[in-house]
């Protein structure tokens, strides 16, 4: 599952546009890494886009 559990940022879908304007269908995936947090009180795997890690690392 791409998708980050922080802020909910997941694969988004869109076109890819050649040079003579053909258009073929392409996905953007966020950049997703497993990381052990403390949720709670308790260390989980949590599944964090790298946006939100940089974030998370500053506080």
């Amino acid at each position: 599952m791409a998708k980050c559990s922080i802020c909910g940022k997941g694969v988004v879908f869109g076109q890819n546009v050649s040079h003579s304007h053909r258009k073929t269908n392409r996905t953007w995936k966020p950049n997703i890494r497993k990381v052990k947090m403390e949720v709670n009180g308790t260390a989980k795997t949590v599944a964090v886009c790298s946006r939100c890690l940089r974030t998370l690392k500053k506080a």
